[in-house]
């Protein structure tokens, strides 16, 4: 990938980063299954580390009054795999991996073990380039936005699909059942439409959204509360 060109300034634009070496971001962008190239592996073991202390860093300072508990389940949420994919969808760095033939036909690109560990990569790709931790910081916080500062120890509900399971359990029903119907729109830039059914009553609910978990979270989300609420009459 030159670095001439204009997809790759218009990456480097979205980084809120210009590379001095192009070549750490391309080793970045290569996925182990691109044979006889250097692959992110290593990179992905280092950003992982930076990823995980600059988040803990900025929550440590943001939030003095939280116990150490909540700063680490706080933590969790932030750099599990979906979250870290979903930066790197808003990233678009799915477009730019370069992929072996047999990822690129199952769809790699918009995995998310694949883009999240992209994201890692990325991130210590700057870090080796710039050997600035306060430039990673800078770029990390350009990518999270608002996920970092509006977060609080209250907002540790458990998500959609842990609600309906464990409702569903409670009550000693089968567990519910996702399926994708649909994907639309370009492979860059595609939404899934997923059904979530449960047996016992029969009950379905759709969700879209632009990965597959968020689809199902809002699709559990959807039958979760019209299961309360029949319970309820």
């Amino acid at each position: 990938m030159p670095a001439s060109t204009e997809a790759w300034v218009r990456l480097q634009q979205r980084l809120h980063y210009e590379f001095r070496q192009p070549q750490l971001l391309e080793m970045a962008l290569t996925h182990r299954s691109r044979h006889g190239r250097e692959n992110n592996e290593r990179l992905e073991f280092l950003g992982d580390s930076i990823v995980n202390f600059l988040v803990a860093e900025v929550l440590y300072a943001q939030m003095p009054q939280a116990r150490e508990g909540d700063l680490t389940r706080l933590r969790a949420s932030l750099v599990k795999e979906p979250t870290l994919a979903d930066l790197a969808r808003e990233l678009d760095l799915g477009a730019e991996l370069m992929l072996g033939a047999g990822e690129l036909r199952s769809g790699g690109y918009r995995r998310d073990s694949i883009l999240a560990d992209t994201l890692e990569a990325v991130l210590a790709a700057i870090y080796l380039d710039s050997q600035d931790m306060a430039v990673c910081r800078r770029c990390l916080l350009h990518w999270y936005g608002d996920r970092l500062h509006n977060m609080q120890p209250a907002m540790l509900q458990k998500d959609a699909k842990t609600r309906l399971q464990e409702w569903l359990q409670a009550k000693h029903r089968a567990l519910p059942v996702y399926e994708v119907l649909a994907t639309h729109g370009q492979a860059h830039e595609q939404e899934f439409e997923v059904q979530c059914c449960v047996q016992e009553p029969f009950c379905c609910s759709r969700g879209r959204g632009s990965s597959r978990r968020i689809a199902e979270q809002q699709a559990a989300e959807l039958l979760y509360q019209q299961l309360r609420a029949m319970q309820d009459e």
